[in-house]
């Protein structure tokens, strides 16, 4: 299993531990990720993704996961969760054209 944010493709760093004689040794920044089960209105159905608390919070701001979803680059998205933005935009239209 990766260690890279499903939603937003946050993934590791790397910089320096700096001691106090100004000595760097390499280190990695892990981000927060948790696993979060989200909801989706127009598909609904809750699916389980691993994800940052960062891009949780995000979710919350823009007003849950079929809005991030349709906002969001291809690029960043994991093949599951970019499987879940094609079913979310295929929902929308079909319940736009009805």
């Amino acid at each position: 299993m990766s260690r890279r944010c499903e939603l937003t493709g946050v993934g590791p760093m790397v910089g320096h531990n700096v001691s106090h004689s100004n000595i760097k040794t390499k280190r990695r920044f892990l981000p927060a990720l948790s696993p979060a089960t989200l909801a989706s209105e127009a598909l609904g159905q809750s699916f389980k993704l691993r994800i940052t608390n960062a891009a949780l919070r995000t979710l919350d701001f823009r007003g849950g996961l079929d809005i991030f979803l349709v906002k969001a680059k291809d690029e960043d998205l994991s093949p599951r969760a970019l499987k879940i933005k094609r079913q979310v935009k295929a929902k929308l239209s079909e319940s736009a054209a009805a």
